[in-house]
């Protein structure tokens, strides 16, 4: 099972991490950093198989493309900004966390803006005049 793989890789890096942290604290953080990024490239090909069957499903069912693509990457952008917050977050420095936290939130608001804009027109064509 991968998410045995996944939690070992995980938990033999918290120990060398504790381990190490001590006497080089900047390789422990480096350590943490290069953690996260291998965990993160050994699922790529998981979200890739995800993105693909969306992309399958939205053709099926007639969905204009654009919105998926811009719901893929408001998605994307979330875990990003999650996973440099938390990168961050580890190195100690909380307010720089919060700053990628809202800027995160800020470009989803922004990518999501033409969404909003057919779902309001959609819901105005639809009231009764």
């Amino acid at each position: 099972m991968e998410i045995i793989q996944i939690v070992g890789v995980g938990l033999l890096a918290t120990v060398l991490v504790l381990i190490i942290k001590e006497q080089k604290p900047m390789f422990a953080f480096l350590l943490a950093t290069f953690t996260g990024i291998v965990i993160f490239l050994y699922l790529i090909g998981k979200i890739s198989a995800v993105i693909q069957m969306l992309e399958d499903l939205a053709l099926k069912s007639n969905i204009n493309m654009i919105f998926l693509k811009t719901i893929l990457k408001i998605i994307g952008i979330a875990y990003i900004a999650e996973f440099g917050a938390q990168v961050v977050r580890d190195a100690g420095q909380e307010s720089i966390a919060s700053k990628i936290e809202l800027a995160g939130k800020i470009l989803i608001i922004v990518m999501a803006i033409p969404i909003i804009k057919v779902i309001i027109e959609t819901v105005v064509k639809l009231l009764p005049a």
